[in-house]
């Protein structure tokens, strides 16, 4: 694995193969390309290899969004009660990268992310 922001706790996940985690690296669904402005939807798995728990001794806190550095979305999880899969309704004024980051209760976060374009 490989420490992200000086080790600040948050691991690689899809964005490096030798740090990839079937059972914790974020999958994130969304278009490769939007207009400015337009509103679309952003699905974040966790598990892209496989369904991750959700147990009281093993579950995911809470899953982010960001665009770049900018966190603009973030949604706290209840062990037993939530199941590790979001939907965020977004828009955005430029392109980069969606990164996703979701923390387990057990480790570090883990980290993906996803390049997106945005036209005018």
């Amino acid at each position: 694995m490989t420490c992200l922001a000086g080790c600040s706790g948050i691991y690689k996940g899809a964005t490096q193969t030798t740090s990839f985690d079937p059972k914790h690296t974020p999958k994130i669904t969304a278009p490769d390309s939007v207009k400015r402005g337009q509103w679309f939807d952003v699905t974040i798995d966790i598990g892209a290899g496989g369904e991750h728990p959700s147990l009281s001794e093993h579950a995911i806190r809470y899953i982010a969004l960001y665009i770049n550095t900018a966190e603009i979305a973030r949604v706290y999880l209840h062990p037993v009660y939530s199941f590790p899969k979001v939907t965020f309704t977004i828009a955005l004024d430029e392109g980069g990268s969606l990164r996703a980051i979701a923390e387990p209760n057990h480790s570090a976060g883990w980290e993906a992310a996803k390049k997106i374009a945005v036209a005018p």
